[in-house]
């Protein structure tokens, strides 16, 4: 999969833009704050409905307008050419459109187009909270088999709603409270069994690709773990929900389930959050990032484009050059503030200025 063109209209500070991008790497250069993260953002938007950054739809569009549009002609590995083209809105209410075919579901364009993105914020993927890893998890598996993001989407809808429920009953738990608790958790463990046992297959194949982009980066073989075993596996959800339900009844809340587990990381035994130096937990944050690029493009037969927005600026010089000689084969759009280094490789340089690509 190749994106041939792109193209934004309204996207942040961009009023338009259109720039080809080639098969291997395009280098996007300028000063902080001309618009090079916003360019692929938008990018990695159209891959996921949302953007890498965290905001929300409103902070897309540009300032005085009401839509952003974003527009790419991607080229699949069979020869067809895609023309994929959404609507951002202020409202929330976009629109997708694959060779002029609406799509009902927005959701329904994820497998069309695949980004991987590594960013300076992904190092919370080691510092940060429970959360963090598990989106990151998730989002794996959604880039993998599509199915995942409806099996996702129940299970924040069921927890939500049994979360209602517990705060409604405010502590008292009666017959018909109990009831329909037990709908709940009937839903519940069968949705979490499903997510709970993807995401340890998913571990399992990840953590030896971990291990030797972690090798190539920083040219040292030490052993990385990363572990999933919440106690809930260990007894079933429904064992687990049943033995949990008057804590969850007197903390009106759930306490317990795939919406709630932690991925333990550690490097060399040791526990990475808070052991493993600054430089190692960007070079573990960005092994993690790398290795689940390369099972997407193992599992699927071709790689996403792979973002790298201003990540040589993060990484010592040695690491950086090891990040760009190991860089894996395919489609990559590269970011920086600085003067890239000679080996870099990059078939075409775009400068942006203020929102305006120059070359």
């Amino acid at each position: 999969m190749i994106v041939r063109q792109f193209e934004l209209v309204d996207f942040r500070n961009y009023v338009q833009a259109s720039l080809s991008l080639t098969d291997h790497i395009t280098a996007v250069v300028g000063d902080n704050g001309q618009g090079k993260t916003n360019l692929v953002e938008a990018i990695g938007w159209m891959a996921t409905m949302s953007s890498f950054r965290g905001a929300p739809n409103e902070a897309l569009v540009r300032v005085g307008t009401d839509q952003a549009i974003v527009r790419a002609h991607v080229e699949h590995e069979d020869g067809r050419m895609l023309l994929i083209e959404c609507e951002i809105n202020r409202s929330g209410r976009n629109r997708v459109l694959v060779n002029k075919q609406r799509l009902q579901r927005s959701r329904d364009l994820l497998g069309v187009l695949r980004v991987s993105v590594f960013a300076p914020d992904d190092l919370n993927l080691i510092k940060g909270g429970p959360g963090i890893r598990r989106d990151f998890l998730d989002e794996t598996l959604v880039a993998l088999r599509p199915k995942y993001d409806t099996d996702l989407r129940d299970l924040d809808r069921i927890v939500r709603q049994r979360n209602v429920l517990l705060k409604q009953v405010g502590g008292r738990l009666s017959a018909d409270v109990a009831f329909t608790l037990d709908v709940w958790d009937s839903k519940l463990a069968a949705t979490g069994e499903v997510i709970g046992t993807a995401r340890a297959e998913l571990l399992r194949d990840l953590v030896p690709l971990v291990s030797a982009a972690y090798r190539d980066l920083v040219d040292v073989d030490v052993r990385i773990d990363m572990v999933y075993d919440p106690v809930w596996r260990r007894t079933g959800l429904a064992v687990a929900l049943a033995d949990n339900r008057s804590d969850d009844v007197r903390r009106q809340l759930s306490l317990i389930g795939p919406h709630r587990d932690e991925i333990d990381i550690a490097l060399a035994a040791m526990p990475a959050r808070t052991h493993a130096s600054q430089g190692e937990q960007r070079s573990l944050a960005l092994a993690i990032k790398l290795a689940a690029h390369r099972l997407v493009t193992d599992r699927i037969g071709s790689p996403p484009l792979l973002v790298l927005d201003d990540v040589l600026s993060e990484l010592d010089p040695r690491r950086a050059a090891a990040l760009l000689q190991h860089l894996p084969a395919g489609q990559v759009v590269l970011t920086s503030a600085d003067v890239l280094p000679p080996d870099a490789g990059a078939a075409t340089v775009l400068r942006i200025v203020r929102g305006t690509v120059v070359s």
